[in-house]
């Protein structure tokens, strides 16, 4: 079924678009409503998930909810185990993953997705800090 394209669903897809990071439905409604008071959170978080359904961003499941990604193309991402931070990852796709486990398993792969977790270095920062502080005190 061909969706007809909003204003609204424009404006949040030159949002997310403009994010060089990897925001939350929040982060997204916050500057939809700065551009317009008169959109909901409920018209942003369903534009989400049907920019997603057509492909025109992804989403990345991480602790606390989605975070929104302007790039289709398969990459990985980082996420902080601490803050919940997400960045891309810059290692290539490995297709040929795809093709292995379909046949160990008997599945179609459609796609996949690779995920490290790890403390980002503002988190790394912040605790060698607050141990520079103990050590002191």
């Amino acid at each position: 079924m061909q969706r007809r394209n909003t204003k609204q669903r424009t404006l949040i897809l030159d949002i997310v678009r403009a994010h060089g990071d990897h925001p939350t439905a929040e982060d997204i409604y916050r500057d939809v409503h700065e551009q317009n008071p008169k959109v909901s959170r409920g018209t942003v978080y369903r534009n989400l998930n049907l920019l997603e359904e057509t492909g025109d961003i992804i989403s990345i499941e991480v602790p606390g909810g989605n975070r929104f990604d302007r790039r289709c193309d398969p990459h990985a991402h980082v996420i902080c185990c601490s803050c919940g931070a997400v960045c891309d990852a810059m290692v290539e796709h490995d297709h040929t993953l795809d093709s292995m486990v379909e046949r160990q398993t008997g599945y179609i792969i459609t796609r996949h997705e690779t995920l490290f977790y790890g403390i980002c270095p503002s988190c790394q920062e912040k605790k060698a800090q607050n141990e520079d502080a103990q050590a002191s005190a």
